[in-house]
């Protein structure tokens, strides 16, 4: 397992997908959460949280701020990534050769997921970077105190966010293997996440009550809600307060495990072709 798991390494590494999609991520991370907003308060004229003021840019914010985009937008360049650990491999047709190497296909599958467990790392730690880096920015403008959250709060912060991403990361990958396809994959993933979990609480939720309590227990409201318990803003899409930041974590990691078990199960059942 650890040579799969190194072999996976070097793949993320070299491929040049995998640092489009962090780019794009930390781009969006720092329009969406910090330059927009800032832009709107030294303006005067609005924009993305530019209600919430000043305060919510400073560095004292930074988990919850950090944590904001990772149940919907960030969340869904996650899920590309996992779709392209996997998807890919039925895309270029390597899986025969893959295995042909002699590792089976649990090994050469649990490499994958421990890679992608490092990238989610790797990209939940560039979100607090970029975090930092525009707290800090906009405290120095602004002539504020630069009062950071605590150690305890800054590896919960961490922890959490690493969860909600290996989360849909790992729903990418079950996509992936269930469809043996990377494009399909894609774009289901994209539209439960950026369509259907979002019409379902704005538009159904409200009218039928089955449906708010189903909402309890999906992974977009529970994401969500393990971000809000951490000080991400109710007005970020994705961020609600559904469920309690205990529960939501415990849903949150379920989703992994069952979306990991899924894909496995899958893969070591069906034919490769």
């Amino acid at each position: 397992m650890s040579g799969s798991f190194q072999a996976e390494l070097v793949k993320l590494v070299r491929r040049p997908a995998t640092w489009l999609l962090l780019a794009i991520t930390l781009v969006l991370a720092a329009l969406f959460t910090y330059v927009f907003p800032y832009a709107g308060y030294a303006g005067g004229t609005g924009g993305p949280n530019s209600e919430r003021g000043l305060p919510a840019l400073l560095p004292d914010q930074l988990v919850g701020n950090s944590l904001g985009g990772l149940p919907v937008f960030l969340g869904a360049i996650v899920l590309i990534l996992g779709v392209l650990v996997v998807g890919g491999e039925y895309g270029w047709g390597t899986w025969k050769t893959v295995l042909s190497q002699g590792p089976s296909r649990t090994a050469v599958y649990v490499g994958k997921l421990a890679a992608l467990g490092v990238a989610a790392l790797v990209v939940v730690l560039a979100v607090f970077g970029v975090g930092a880096v525009g707290s800090a920015l906009i405290a120095a403008a602004e002539s504020q105190p630069a009062r950071w959250p605590g150690l305890s709060d800054l590896l919960t912060g961490v922890g959490a966010g690493w969860l909600i991403a290996m989360m849909w990361a790992m729903l990418g990958v079950v996509l992936a293997v269930a469809l043996r396809a990377v494009a399909l994959p894609v774009g289901l993933g994209l539209v439960w996440m950026l369509a259907v979990q979002n019409l379902l609480a704005a538009i159904a939720a409200p009218l039928l009550d089955w449906v708010a309590q189903l909402q309890k227990g999906l992974p977009g409201p529970n994401a969500g809600s393990l971000a809000a318990a951490l000080g991400a803003s109710s007005d970020t899409p994705g961020v609600t307060t559904a469920v309690g930041g205990g529960q939501a974590a415990l849903v949150v990691a379920g989703y992994l495990v069952a979306f990991a078990a899924a894909g496995a199960v899958l893969l070591s059942r069906r034919d490769i072709d």
